[in-house]
């Protein structure tokens, strides 16, 4: 048998596994760009203060601090036709900030929002925004 002979079951074995790294490349590089992280250290700020994403990515916001925070969007600061989103699942800004505890993400503990419309939402967290906790994501 010449080297460039191949039974069927050798070429059957080794589409499957070049299909199986195919397919797990894509996956990991889909989960590279589907969004992007925001922390939140011990520094009472979101890091980074300004987080860009396509249109239809998620933004994780993760409590990386020892305290509890929220991320809540500034109702007056997203565009019209984009969907209110806040830590706690509120509807508006009014009740965000008068069930303020239903909100909190814990250390350790993350929340995530999908964006499905471009331009500009400004947020920030409750009980920090006085010391200046704000940030703002871009949707392309």
């Amino acid at each position: 048998m010449t080297p460039e002979f191949y039974d069927r079951r050798t070429v059957l074995r080794l589409s499957t596994a070049t299909l199986a790294t195919l397919s797990t490349a894509g996956c990991l590089s889909g989960q590279t760009s589907s969004g992007q992280t925001v922390t939140m250290p011990d520094n009472l700020t979101f890091e980074p203060k300004t987080a860009t994403v396509e249109t239809g990515e998620t933004v994780t916001w993760t409590n990386e601090s020892e305290i509890k925070h929220t991320v809540t969007a500034y109702e007056d600061e997203i565009p019209d036709e984009a969907a209110y989103f806040a830590s706690g699942g509120f509807e508006s800004e009014r009740a965000a900030r008068n069930r303020v505890t239903e909100g909190l993400i814990a250390p350790g503990e993350n929340y995530e929002h999908t964006f499905e419309e471009p331009g500009t939402y400004g947020y920030f967290c409750i009980p920090h925004e006085g010391s200046g906790m704000v940030g703002t994501v871009r949707v392309k």
